[in-house]
């Protein structure tokens, strides 16, 4: 079953999307075609999908976007800083009226750009997504080439649609290249788009190459794509799925934790699963660019009180991934996981989306959850142990799946979103945040619907509560 959305510009109006799109915005982006010698007026819709170097650029561009722009970026619009700021990882010191301001103080409208520019910016990189996977079917390429194309880009959907649902709930499915159909689409339920993300994620592990077609890991691979499933398996409570998955993923040796905190966000990290190149040799990630400040008060955001106090005596972590600043009356810290702002001449850090540290605490917790308490403990322990802690001193079922909890914590701070989401999955949102958030309600677990989008397409109705 297919389900559909439109893809509107900032005037409200419906962006009549054309089967040429993806070539069209290519020529705006410095790092689009970069291999391919044809000339625009040569360079067509089918042509693009006859030969392998073209198809391979148009999905290297979506990376960019992805990279760049919208969720999986590391400036305002990505989860990891709106994220950040409307949970409890980042306080604000910014304009109030930016939508950093709206975002920390829990006061989003359904009117506010950035809301629009996330939907908008997400659903162009899944209509990209969907134009490689429907030019790829009668590609007259290797079935090798073409098999992968269509994984990468039914891995590249999914991604997309994990972060979209969990941000903003029921919403529009598309599989489509069809704007008279997406104009109208409905909002499908979440679990509906789990089980779609789940077999779509099942057909492109089938399909996948096992090796990274590019050097670096910033192409996804078999492991990258059963990362991604394991992390679904967890959010819907398949526990001996998200096991196995996990499994899958950590049986392979060419990832490691033996490495110290201080190189795990390295772009050679033996931990990294998958991350975007750099736009340029000598960029580093737009991470560093936001986070990074060198005097009081912090420019823009900087950690909460509440996350520094959350590590451990002695956690690595602590030390490497976080930095203080002060200005002898008032001491601020910011994420120091990346630590370059600036340009290097070669590049030092890219953006890492998925590291092998996540699945070790996913197949934890899927153990602790099925009473496997031994298992649990010792995937729990090895991430403790690298973090340069002793082993936990949790016992019972309900300690040891809080104590992986609190690791993940101090983990993956910063990252995506991720303590904004393992609150509200396992159902701990409104107590952890109502005692630390200024004007927090249970409303705030989904962002709104851009009001524009409703006004477009009726069939988006009703909107989220309480906007």
């Amino acid at each position: 079953m297919n389900h559909y959305t439109n893809y509107p510009n900032k005037k409200g109006n419906s962006i009549r999307i054309l089967a040429l799109f993806l070539i069209l915005t290519y020529f705006s982006s410095c790092d689009s075609f970069v291999e391919v010698a044809l000339p625009s007026s040569q360079l067509t819709g089918d042509l693009v999908f006859k030969d392998k170097n073209t198809a391979n650029a148009a999905l290297i561009d979506i990376y960019a976007k992805m990279r760049d722009t919208g969720l999986l970026s590391g400036n305002l619009t990505g989860t990891s800083t709106s994220l950040g700021l409307y949970a409890d990882e980042l306080n604000y010191y910014g304009p109030v009226t930016d939508t950093g301001g709206s975002l920390y103080n829990n006061t989003l409208m359904a009117t506010d750009a950035n809301v629009m520019q996330i939907w908008n910016i997400t659903y162009g990189q899944i209509y990209a997504a969907n134009s490689i996977i429907a030019g790829m079917l009668d590609a007259p390429i290797s079935k090798v080439d073409r098999d992968q194309l269509i994984a990468e880009g039914l891995f590249i959907r999914s991604l997309l649609y994990f972060y979209l649902t969990n941000t903003f709930g029921d919403v529009p499915y598309i599989t489509s290249t069809d704007y008279r159909v997406n104009s109208i689409a409905p909002r499908v339920e979440i679990q509906t788009i789990y089980a779609s993300i789940i077999a779509d994620l099942k057909l492109a592990s089938s399909l996948i190459q096992e090796n990274y077609q590019a050097q670096g890991r910033v192409r996804p691979n078999r492991a990258t794509v059963n990362a991604l499933l394991a992390r679904v398996y967890l959010y819907t409570n398949q526990w001996e799925e998200s096991v196995s998955t996990a499994s899958a993923v950590l049986n392979q040796s060419e990832y490691s934790l033996e490495l110290p905190i201080a190189q795990v966000f390295l772009k050679e990290s033996p931990s990294t699963i998958w991350q975007f190149g750099p736009k340029f040799e000598g960029n580093n990630t737009d991470f560093g660019i936001t986070f990074i400040f060198n005097s009081g008060p912090p420019p823009f955001v900087a950690l909460t009180e509440g996350l520094i106090n959350a590590f451990e005596e002695n956690d690595q972590r602590k030390l490497y991934w976080t930095t203080a600043v002060t200005n002898n009356v008032k001491t601020w810290y910011y994420s120091s996981k990346y630590t370059q702002n600036g340009f290097t001449g070669v590049s030092i850090e890219y953006p890492i989306v998925f590291r092998i540290q996540e699945q070790y605490l996913i197949r934890a917790e899927g153990n602790a959850r099925l009473g496997r308490l031994t298992e649990a403990k010792e995937d729990l322990d090895k991430v403790r142990i690298a973090a340069g802690l002793i082993v936990t001193n949790a016992v019972t079922q309900q300690e040891i799946i809080d104590a992986i909890l609190r690791e993940r914590r101090v983990e993956f701070f910063g990252e995506y979103g991720s303590r904004f989401y393992d609150l509200k999955r396992t159902g701990n949102l409104n107590e952890a945040l109502s005692t630390v958030k200024l004007g927090w309600n249970v409303n705030d677990a989904l962002f709104p619907i851009p009001e524009n989008e409703i006004l477009i397409n009726p069939n988006l109705k009703p909107q989220n509560s309480g906007y």
